[in-house]
């Protein structure tokens, strides 16, 4: 058994794509800083002050390649990241990191582990 991440190329590829738009990448941003419990579409427009219909069009790209995921809650769809989309994106890109020598990768591991701690605290 492999410790390579079970990601495909074409889903990271799918992931990257979405995220390679200004507007994509702030409002995934958002929803991360949100957290598990998301942000409701009317929050999220006038948060990023986007319109409604650009919005929905934009987190139809992100739900699509899988980095958030949709709930309804009422009349309202509340949305967030998905975080273990966006762990197993990060894996797959550092995955070969330096050879795969640990000693190598230390910084590189700890940096995202930091980040990781931030985002949770």
């Amino acid at each position: 058994m492999s410790d390579r991440p079970e990601l495909a190329e074409a889903q990271a590829c799918a992931q990257l794509s979405a995220l390679a738009h200004e507007g994509r990448l702030r409002i995934f941003r958002a929803l991360v800083a949100a957290g598990p419990k998301g942000l409701a579409a009317g929050r999220l427009a006038e948060q990023l002050a986007i319109s409604p219909s650009n919005l929905s069009a934009q987190l139809a790209v992100l739900t699509g390649a899988g980095l958030a995921q949709v709930e309804k809650a009422g009349r309202q769809r509340i949305y967030a990241a998905n975080l273990v989309a966006t762990a197993e994106l990060v894996s797959f890109l550092i995955a070969d990191c330096c050879g795969g020598d640990p000693a190598l990768c230390r910084d590189v591991t700890a940096k995202l582990a930091v980040s990781a701690l931030r985002a949770c605290n």
